[in-house]
């Protein structure tokens, strides 16, 4: 074997990784559904004059840009369990079940949820938070799923009260 023929494949390993680098770079830089900035949950209502006694949790999600694909939102509330210190599920009156969202072929797509919740005893506020799961699915499959809790910051919010409001919390009072 020739010093030539021992070199061959691994230039030609070389030039073919040089080829596929610039893919590989780009889906590195690609964001994860995960990481995704279309992918937030935020309360957009907290117990105002004009929704009284309610919360309201508005999410996004991005699309896969795959048609076969339906999206699906989840929209529960947690509240703040004080003498335990730690966030714990209500009951089912809070919890909105998955509700079909769209087609992912879309870049995003936008839902939310609203729960009317029996007004705290005098003297004792709710504590609450919301925690979106996302599904991305092939018929009856779920192919990718995600969650996530309510945080603040995503000002242009449909149906947010007042306009505007985005807040990772809700306290509920008599």
């Amino acid at each position: 074997m020739s010093l030539r023929a021992a070199f061959l494949p691994a230039a030609a390993v070389v030039a073919a990784l040089a080829a596929v680098a610039p893919g590989i770079a780009q889906a590195a830089k690609a964001p994860t559904v995960d990481r995704s900035p279309d992918l937030w949950s935020t309360i957009n209502i907290c117990d105002t004059a004009k929704h009284p006694d309610t919360i309201g949790i508005r999410a996004s999600m991005p699309g896969s840009g795959k048609p076969k694909e339906r999206m699906y939102m989840r929209f529960q509330v947690q509240y703040w369990q004080a003498s335990e210190k730690k966030w714990a599920p209500t009951d089912a009156t809070v919890d909105s079940g998955f509700q079909p969202v769209g087609s992912a072929k879309y870049k995003r797509r936008e839902s939310g949820w609203n729960f009317s919740l029996t007004p705290p005893p005098e003297g004792q506020t709710y504590r609450l938070r919301g925690i979106v799961s996302y599904e991305w699915r092939v018929g009856k499959k779920v192919v990718r799923s995600a969650t996530k809790r309510t945080r603040s910051g995503h000002k242009g919010t449909s149906g947010a009260d007042p306009k505007g409001f985005s807040a990772a919390e809700c306290t509920v009072t008599p």
